[in-house]
């Protein structure tokens, strides 16, 4: 299933509590009404995924685009699209949300296809406005505004030019935007826009303010799926992330997080399937059940995703699938240099951490963490999700230690767990409490990774959540259809 719920309880006073934005998300938030009220309109469950454009040639050039019109997408932008469009072919889209630059409309036109239904233009889901720097390249921004474009570099929300917040105006358009895809009726709706818009749209829906700008990374037609989800009583709407950024291309290629190159990286690796009876995804709640077949082939398919990754160490659960899985990561790992009978195995290193079992909290609660649907952390009480959050704490500062080195050379953790602990660790990483727990949706087998830029001593940047396309055929797919299906 690809979906989530947030916690069961009514949490968009909590939420505001629980973090600490600055003044200036204070007086947007009070401004203008966050997407959870704006959610409560909602009658039935309506799941949104959202496209970022193909490769356009002002992408190519290293050029700042901003809200400018005058790039269109290269041959690759175009081979992105269609890849996209084969991702999503068989979704039953109600409509198509698309900003109006070229370079957003053409994406939507190819993976919008023959698609008799409706698209339907806004404004609002334009590229952020940069004013004077579009059109420059980015050394030509360095070289003509100097600290300015240092300050856009490094401290984005506060960044202003030419009287203008351009983060602060981008965030209201998207809560602007939220207005118009919310009211529509359609259950299953598209939007296909840019990448500073997706991220405001993901972060007002999850109700971040703009210190999260460049924390969400959206590559070139990356997918993000977001469910807005009836709550079974109170008569509210859960709003969930159960993807993020999947892309064409490989989560885990070299690249840059941000346009910073990556010192160190964690990739969070769910456990795959298990033998627990009873289960359509057999995750287990006990930890003692083997893989099962499916688990055995998420497991190797995780291991050739990683195969080119020179991994420094892999830190799973004590408990048995986790360590399954563990192993044949690192099986592949250290065989694959060796082409020669003589060829010795490169070594990575293996631990266990035990901040990691979370089975024996599920048995504590005396439910079964088997299962795993929509908004299966939910069903939890707020006790239990506060021990699942207490772990993820300690394992968090446990495998910062891991990642921290003194070599100049990128560093990569795995870390293989149960997905109620990996997504307590996607919440530490983005500073935030246990409430936003049951906000992340993560499918046996799925990766995660996480850049961390300035070394793990520094603020994580996600690059992605959730990622399944290296399953291939066994694969959970972007969406499904909603029609007939009441759970999604």
């Amino acid at each position: 299933m690809l979906s989530l719920v947030c916690s069961p309880t009514p949490a968009i006073s909590v939420r505001r509590r629980s973090t600490t934005p600055c003044c200036a998300t204070l007086r947007e938030a009070e401004a203008i009404p966050s997407v959870a009220e704006k959610a409560r309109r909602l009658r039935e469950a309506k799941r949104v995924v959202l496209v970022r454009h193909g490769q356009s040639t002002w992408n190519e050039e290293g050029r700042i685009q901003g809200s400018s019109d005058f790039s269109v997408l290269t041959s690759k932008g175009e081979s992105q699209a269609e890849t996209s469009r084969q991702m999503l072919l068989s979704d039953s889209f109600d409509v198509c949300f698309t900003s109006p630059l070229i370079r957003s409309k053409r994406t939507a036109e190819i993976i919008w296809g023959s698609r008799p239904k409706e698209m339907l233009p806004d404004s609002d889901l334009r590229e952020i406005d940069l004013y004077s720097f579009q059109g420059l390249l980015k050394h030509e921004g360095k070289e003509r505004y100097g600290s300015l474009y240092r300050q856009w570099q490094k401290d984005a929300p506060n960044f202003t030019i030419d009287g203008h917040y351009p983060v602060r105006e981008l965030w209201d358009r998207a809560r602007n935007c939220w207005d118009r895809i919310l009211a529509h009726e359609g259950k299953s709706v598209l939007v296909v826009a840019h990448n500073a818009v997706n991220q405001a749209l993901v972060a007002t829906a999850l109700d971040l303010g703009t210190e999260y700008f460049r924390i969400l990374l959206q590559s070139n037609c990356g997918v993000s799926v977001l469910d807005f989800t009836p709550q079974d009583q109170g008569g509210t709407f859960n709003i969930c992330l159960n993807r993020l950024n999947q892309t064409p291309n490989s989560p885990v290629a070299s690249g840059t997080s941000g346009g910073r190159k990556t010192k160190s990286r964690m990739i969070l690796v769910c456990q795959g399937a298990t033998q627990s009876p009873g289960s359509e995804f057999g995750l287990g709640g006990m930890g003692y059940e083997a893989l099962n077949m499916l688990g055995v082939i998420q497991s190797q398919k995780t291991a050739e995703l990683l195969l080119d990754l020179k991994v420094n160490c892999i830190v799973s659960s004590p408990r048995v699938p986790a360590m399954d899985t563990a192993t044949a990561i690192s099986e592949v790992q250290e065989a694959a240099d060796c082409l020669g009978a003589d060829c010795v195995p490169r070594y990575v290193e293996r631990k266990q951490l035990f901040d990691l079992e979370v089975e024996p909290i599920f048995q504590k609660a005396r439910k079964n963490s088997t299962t795993y649907q929509s908004g299966w952390l939910s069903s939890f009480n707020q006790s239990t999700l506060k021990e699942l959050w207490t772990k993820s704490v300690s394992a968090w500062q446990a495998l910062l230690k891991d990642l921290s080195s003194e070599s100049e050379e990128e560093k990569i953790l795995v870390v293989a767990g149960h997905p109620a602990i990996l997504t307590g660790l996607l919440c530490q990483c983005l500073h935030l409490s246990v409430d936003w727990m049951p906000s992340f949706h993560l499918d046996p087998g799925s990766v995660s990774v996480i850049d961390f830029p300035d070394g793990s001593a520094g603020r994580g940047v996600v690059r992605c959540t959730n990622y399944t396309a290296h399953l291939g055929r066994w694969s959970i797919p972007i969406t499904r259809s909603t029609v007939d299906d009441e759970a999604f």
